[in-house]
């Protein structure tokens, strides 16, 4: 990855076809195409239709695949299990946002004293 190239972005670029993103997890191209009829997964289609996997996606098919296979998790609860862990990252990046924005306001506060 280059040194430009912010992560989130390159964890946001869609560049593997659906066959590659199957032998990167260990999987079968059919369990990656339920996975998105049952709404586990959502990856970008290219012009042609295509699906195609951002590293962001491989990651989230690696944590379906250890919830499922390492530790027998049905697909409701790996949803559900999933849906929790994003909102956690949600909110621990909007506190982290709220702490910045309180050290930089109590930075202004101590300067103008």
């Amino acid at each position: 990855m280059g040194e430009d190239v912010p992560r989130s972005a390159f964890e946001e670029e869609a560049c593997f076809v659906i066959s590659v993103a199957a032998r990167m997890v260990g999987a079968n191209v059919h369990t990656l195409r339920y996975y998105e009829r049952v709404g586990l997964l959502y990856p970008s289609r290219s012009q042609g239709r295509q699906r195609l996997y951002s590293a962001r996606d491989i990651e989230r098919l690696r944590r379906i695949k250890t919830l499922v296979d390492d530790l027998g998790v049905n697909l409701a609860g790996a949803e559900i299990i999933l849906r929790l862990t994003d909102r956690i990252a949600e909110m621990e990046a909007q506190m982290q946002r709220m702490e910045a924005e309180l050290r930089k306001r109590l930075t202004a506060g101590t300067q103008e004293a």
